[in-house]
C-alpha cells in the first residue's frame, strides 16, 4: 500500500479551502476563503431573512441560512434525532455484487473509512439540501473532500470564493465532482429551525422565571442620608451568596407582582419546550414515542411508531443506493472502480435469537438430514474451538463405529423364530413346557448390550400366551 499524500496542493484541480492566514503546507492562496459562522443571538427575524436570501431568484445566497443551521445543530435533541436517523443507514452493511456474487476488489474499497463518510454526507443532503464532493486518488485508495456548502451555489452551479459573493467559478471546471440533492431544496433543517429557536427562547424565559420566583430575594435598607450604611449593605449582600439583592433607602420599596399560579406558569414553559421537541422528532423520525416516553403511550402504539421509523430508514437506504448506482457511477469509473454489470446493495440478514437458530439447525439436521459445518456453528454462536479438535473428532468417530459394530453383533444373535413357531407354537413360547426355546443357548449379553435401544424395547413388552388365549374372568 502506498503512502498517503496529504498535501492538497500536489493534486491539480483540487478545491482547497482555508482562511486569510495560510495553513500548514499551504503556499498558495486557497480557492475558498472560509469565514467563521455566526452563532447565538438568532431569532425568528434572522430565520425569515435567511430564507428570503436563499430563495432569491436572481442571486440566491445561502450563507446566512447555513450559519443558522450550524447554530441550531448545537441543540441536543435535534442533533440526537439526526444522529439516530443517520446511524440507521450507517449500521447497515453495503456490498457490491456483480452477477449476483460479491466483488472483492470493489468491496475492499467500500470497506475503507472514506466510504462510510460518503454515506453519511449523502444522508446529510436530505438535512442541508445538497452535498457537493470532489473525489481524488490517494495512492491505491480513493478519497474525497466535502466542499463547504456556504461556498457552493447549487442553483447556478458556482463555487464562491467568499461566502458573500454573488458570482464565482463554474464547478464544471473542476473534475470529479459529485452533486447529491436538488438545487432548490433547502433541506429538513429549514423546517426544524423555527422549533429550535422557539425552544431556545422559551428556555431562556423559563430560566429567568426560575431565578425570580424560585429563589428568595435579599432586602437591605439604609438611611437615605447615611452613605456609609449603604456601602455596608452592598458589601454584606455581595458576601452572602448569589441570591437576588435589593438595596434601597427607607423611603423606597420593591413590589414583586407574582403570577396567580406559579406552578401553572412553569408548566407553560415546559409544555412549549416539549411541543418543540415533539415536532422535531416527528419531522426527522416520523414519531415521538421512540425517543421520549409519554403518559398516553402504550407498547402497541410504540410498535406502530417504530414501524413508521423503519420505513423512513428504508427510504434513506434506497436513497443512498440510487446515488451510488447511478449518480456516482461515472465518478467511480474515473477513480478506477469498475461498477459496470453490478450494483450496490444491502445484504439481507435475518435477525434470529440464539434459541431460534438452534431449533432451526436441529430441524435441518434431524428432519432433513442436512450436514452442518462445525466451523459455522463455532463462529455463529461464539464458541471457542478446542485446540485438540481433530483428536476429539477422531475419537468420537471411532466410538460411533464400535457402537455400531456391537449393535450389529447383538442383532445377529437374536434368533429368527418365525418359521419354527408356525409348526409348533407352544414349543418356544408356552411357559408351561418348562423350556425357553433357543434362548437358553444364547450367551449372557454385556452391560452395554443391555442398554441398547432394541433390547430395552424388547423387554418393555411381555410375551402374550399363544394357546387358548388370555383367560377371561367369566
Amino acid at each position: 500500500m502506498s503512502k498517503r499524500n496529504n498535501n492538497p496542493e500536489s493534486r491539480p484541480g483540487l478545491i482547497t479551502s482555508g482562511g486569510n492566514v495560510p495553513r500548514p503546507g499551504q503556499s498558495r492562496p486557497p480557492v475558498i476563503v472560509l469565514t467563521q459562522p455566526k452563532r447565538f443571538g438568532i431569532d425568528i427575524a434572522d430565520y425569515t431573512e435567511a430564507i428570503r436570501s436563499a430563495e432569491n431568484i436572481d442571486f440566491p445566497r445561502r450563507y446566512k441560512l447555513y450559519d443558522l443551521y450550524a447554530d441550531i445543530l448545537m441543540d441536543s435533541h435535534l442533533s440526537c434525532v439526526i444522529e439516530k436517523r443517520r446511524n440507521a443507514v450507517l449500521c447497515s452493511d453495503i456490498e457490491f455484487r456483480r452477477d449476483g456474487k460479491p466483488d472483492d476488489k470493489v468491496n475492499e474499497q467500500i470497506r475503507s473509512p472514506w466510504f462510510s463518510r460518503l454515506v453519511s454526507d449523502i444522508i446529510d443532503a436530505r438535512f442541508w439540501g445538497f452535498t457537493l464532493c470532489q473525489f481524488f486518488k490517494d495512492g491505491e485508495w480513493i478519497d474525497y473532500n466535502l466542499v463547504p456548502r456556504k461556498h457552493a451555489d447549487p442553483v447556478r452551479s458556482l463555487i464562491l470564493r467568499h461566502q458573500t459573493d454573488i458570482t464565482g467559478i463554474a464547478w464544471n471546471e473542476y473534475p470529479d465532482l459529485l452533486f447529491v440533492g436538488r438545487p432548490d431544496d433547502l433541506g429538513l433543517l429549514a423546517k426544524a429551525a423555527p422549533w429550535v429557536i422557539y425552544k431556545r427562547n422559551t428556555t431562556g424565559d423559563w430560566s429567568q422565571f426560575s431565578e425570580v420566583f424560585g429563589m428568595p430575594i435579599q432586602e437591605y435598607t439604609y438611611d437615605s442620608d447615611d452613605e456609609g450604611s449603604r456601602e455596608r449593605a452592598i458589601s454584606d449582600a455581595a458576601n452572602v451568596g448569589s441570591l437576588a439583592t435589593f438595596v434601597h433607602g427607607q423611603d423606597t420599596s420593591l413590589n414583586l407582582i407574582e403570577a396567580g399560579n406559579k406552578t401553572g406558569s412553569a408548566d407553560v414553559y415546559e409544555r412549549l419546550c416539549e411541543r418543540c421537541n415533539n415536532e422535531i422528532s416527528k419531522l426527522f423520525l416520523g414519531n415521538t414515542l421512540t425517543t421520549e416516553s409519554s403518559d398516553t403511550g402504550t407498547q402497541a402504539l410504540g410498535t406502530v411508531h417504530k414501524k413508521g421509523e423503519d420505513k423512513i430508514a428504508q427510504s434513506d437506504r434506497l436513497y443512498v443506493l440510487d446515488v451510488l448506482n447511478y449518480e456516482a457511477a461515472d465518478i467511480f469509473a474515473r477513480m478506477g472502480i469498475d461498477t459496470t454489470g453490478g450494483e450496490f446493495c444491502y445484504p439481507e440478514k435475518k435477525d434470529l435469537d440464539p434459541t431460534s437458530k438452534i431449533n432451526i439447525l436441529t430441524q435441518l439436521r434431524t428432519g432433513f438430514n442436512l450436514p452442518i459445518d462445525d466451523d459455522y456453528l463455532y463462529e455463529e454462536f461464539g464458541i471457542s474451538k478446542p485446540a485438540n479438535y481433530e483428536a476429539i473428532k477422531k475419537e468420537d468417530k471411532e466410538r460411533c463405529a464400535r457402537e455400531a459394530e456391537e449393535a450389529k453383533a447383538v442383532a445377529e444373535q437374536i434368533p429368527q423364530n418365525d418359521g419354527d413357531t408356525k409348526d409348533d407354537p407352544d414349543k418356544d413360547n408356552n411357559p408351561g413346557n418348562g423350556e425357553q426355546g433357543d434362548d437358553k443357548d444364547l450367551p449372557e449379553p454385556t452391560e452395554k448390550q443391555k442398554k441398547t435401544f432394541k433390547n430395552w424395547l424388547k423387554s418393555f413388552f411381555a410375551k402374550a400366551p399363544l394357546s387358548g388365549g388370555a383367560a377371561l374372568e367369566w
